[in-house]
């Protein structure tokens, strides 16, 4: 595994470990993953308690995911809560600035090593699922994003309206989210955007979705893991953070776009199909927009 300013979390180092885990210790990961990052607050007596397991095997567990010791595995894992809500004001006082290249040229460098993390730790086989599940033309697909990252699912869903029917952009405002979850049937798919500084109105949308609805919740979050995580069927964490002030949207970008591409090519034949009749409806109106200026123009 590549190494990039990405990585490091503990629920990553869990899951990088859990094959080499014992049985003992795969309990203490999964209660711990189940209810992440909270699972790990408690103390070590009623983690054992609860996950059956002797304190000394939850010391062991602690020491395979790189901890110093119970204590330093909870103080890593405030640590993780507080960022994230970390504001603009807050990672500017922790920033990198550019080691001798202008911004430009460094801040190019760094969202370049974050999309190579990126790529080289997707789970290729859930990214082909996921685009397998949104081609489906059986299938509804709505989607939604948070405050920032609404523009990129709504390009998603441009892109994806061109190439098959039944794709819902949901709006920002909770008032209007009854009209599309009424809509949901079990064999949909809810894809939601939220990265760090999560909205809980988000969560609130998911629990609901899949304890109502049971539609297939797909989170594309960070490494903080959004609170939709816990009721996502398929979570992709993406890199956002590039020692600046600013978190970068490029991943989530790229990742989006790659879903486009994959699911346009997995039946081309229906996807040019499906652009060629919206761009002989596109057109033609363009046309009649045309003739109707040329029109008014004549009559004054």
């Amino acid at each position: 595994m590549s190494e990039g300013t990405g990585s490091g979390s503990l629920k990553d180092r869990i899951n990088a470990e859990m094959e080499q885990l014992t049985a003992s210790e795969r309990k203490i990961a999964n209660v711990v993953l189940a209810d992440y990052p909270y699972g790990g607050l408690e103390t070590i007596q009623e983690l054992a308690r609860r996950t059956r397991v002797s304190a000394p095997s939850i010391t062991r567990f602690i020491a395979k995911i790189g901890c110093a010791g119970y204590q330093d595995f909870q103080r890593q894992l405030i640590s993780e809560l507080k960022q994230r809500e970390l504001s603009p004001i807050e990672l500017k006082i922790t920033e990198a600035p550019p080691k001798g290249a202008h911004l430009l040229t460094d801040y190019t460098r760094r969202l370049i090593r974050q999309m190579t993390y990126m790529a080289e730790n997707m789970p290729e086989r859930q990214f082909d699922e996921i685009c397998e599940l949104i081609a489906d033309p059986s299938r509804n697909i709505f989607i939604i994003g948070g405050r920032v990252t609404d523009s990129i699912a709504q390009l998603l869903s441009i892109h994806l309206r061109q190439m098959r029917s039944r794709i819902y952009h949901m709006p920002g405002n909770p008032e209007l989210w009854p009209e599309y979850v009424l809509r949901m049937r079990k064999q949909d798919i809810v894809i939601i955007f939220d990265v760090r500084r999560y909205q809980p109105q988000l969560a609130q949308l998911a629990e609901l979705i899949s304890e109502q609805r049971q539609s297939t919740v797909v989170a594309i979050t960070d490494k903080w893991m959004s609170p939709v995580a816990s009721y996502a069927r398929h979570v992709f964490a993406v890199p956002i953070e590039l020692e600046t002030a600013w978190d970068t949207q490029v991943c989530l970008l790229t990742l989006v776009e790659a879903i486009i591409v994959r699911v346009s090519e997995m039946d081309w034949t229906a996807t040019r199909k499906r652009i060629e009749s919206w761009d002989r409806i596109r057109f033609s109106l363009q046309d009649a927009m045309k003739e109707d200026r040329r029109t008014d123009s004549d009559a004054e």
